[in-house]
């Protein structure tokens, strides 16, 4: 007996379109409306307006606004190339002359014919318009490319896991406000056995800040070589930024050399967030001070100092995107509550956990404006074996 073939369903044109629209718009929501009009409009108006702010801000009234337009299309223009310049002046012209509605007359016979050219304009306004935007996002498909593999080479250049340092416990972590961060941080276990920490930023964002990162690392290795203490790390790290070139670079740092069977930290803090020393009656401390950045000036001295890191006591390491998190009123994580905390006590991994946690908390959906490091340093307790 022959069985009866039964056809699949095909969608309704409803739902296909329903499917369409569904697939279009994953991933939207109220807030990335919000965002899309709050942040991301103001921050390509100020991208756009760096270099021309100061030309409307004694300007008043409807010309302000008619005066911000212009110069807002002057600095469209001049990000682009001179032959996509000339297509998206052309593309606005057809605009134009769309709305003026122009008419095409001719004469056929004894009649007169005329045709509305609106329709024709704006069709080819927005094909031009359309032509730019498929050229300017096959250079940023081109350039995202490169940044992915220059940000995977930066994760190269992190440690992929804790030390393993008898008596002791690590928690770490980075997260970048960018493609290519400027946080850097690393482990390295000397000959003789002490353990040299290293913390720091690079000044800016992005690209640049990437490349001030991976000089501070090549240096920092061949610094270690030569003479690990810190007055000859931070000397050398100064001379290499320095000689950068670029007055705008500089690199904030906190660098210190752990002696693991004493306890006994030497340091020197240049610029970078004092970091915190939890002793283990719970109270916290400030133990470093501060100077200028390196790479600032020709000459930098960066603070020095030394502190005891007794059994049960944790010292945490972070850069500037930790306490300057803001949330959506743009109040800033503070360090109130990154010493609350931090003074919850735990171990070294829980401790890292409850910051980054109550660091979310208080940030909610807003992104990251600065990027984000937390190291923790735990001398374990006497007889404890683990974290």
């Amino acid at each position: 007996m022959r069985r009866k073939q039964t056809r699949a369903k095909r969608p309704s044109a409803w739902e296909r379109t329903e499917a369409f629209l569904l697939d279009y718009t994953r991933g939207l929501s109220g807030e990335e409306l919000r965002r899309l009009f709050d942040r991301d409009a103001k921050g390509a108006y100020s991208v756009l307006m760096r270099d021309r702010e100061a030309q409307v801000e004694n300007v008043s009234g409807l010309k302000r606004y008619f005066l911000a337009a212009k110069l807002l299309f002057l600095s469209l223009s001049e990000k682009l190339s001179p032959r996509r310049r000339l297509l998206f002046g052309l593309a606005i012209i057809a605009a134009v002359a769309g709305l003026i509605d122009p008419q095409i007359t001719w004469i056929e016979g004894e009649h007169r014919q005329s045709l509305g050219g609106a329709s024709l304009f704006f069709l080819a306004a927005i094909v031009a318009l359309l032509l730019l935007l498929a050229f300017e996002m096959v250079d940023r498909v081109l350039v995202r490319d490169e940044i992915q593999i220059a940000r995977q080479l930066q994760r190269e250049l992190l440690p992929k896991a804790s030390p393993d340092l008898p008596g002791y416990g690590f928690a770490h972590s980075s997260r970048t406000a960018n493609d290519i961060g400027g946080d850097y941080y690393q482990f390295q276990r000397l000959p003789d056995g002490r353990m040299a920490i290293v913390v720091a930023d690079a000044s800016g964002h992005g690209m640049a800040a990437g490349l001030l990162m991976a000089i501070a690392d090549a240096t920092l290795h061949i610094a270690l070589e030569l003479d690990p203490t810190p007055v000859a790390v931070s000397t050398l790290l100064q001379r290499a930024i320095w000689r950068t070139g670029d007055r705008r670079s500089f690199l904030t740092l906190f660098y210190a050399l752990l002696d693991p069977a004493t306890g006994d930290v030497e340091y020197v803090c240049a610029g970078h967030p004092f970091p915190l020393l939890r002793r283990a009656d719970g109270t916290i401390e400030e133990p470093a001070l501060g100077s200028f950045p390196l790479g600032m000036r020709e000459t930098v001295k960066p603070a020095s100092g030394r502190l005891h890191l007794a059994p049960g006591e944790l010292l945490l390491l972070f850069s500037d995107g930790l306490f300057e998190g803001v949330d959506r009123s743009g109040q800033a994580f503070g360090f109130d509550r990154l010493r609350a905390a931090l003074a919850a006590g735990g171990a070294a991994v829980r401790s890292h956990d409850a910051i980054l946690a109550a660091f979310e908390r208080h940030v909610g959906e807003e992104p990251l404006a600065d990027d984000l490091t937390v190291v923790v340093v735990e001398r374990l307790p006497r007889g404890s074996e683990s974290q």
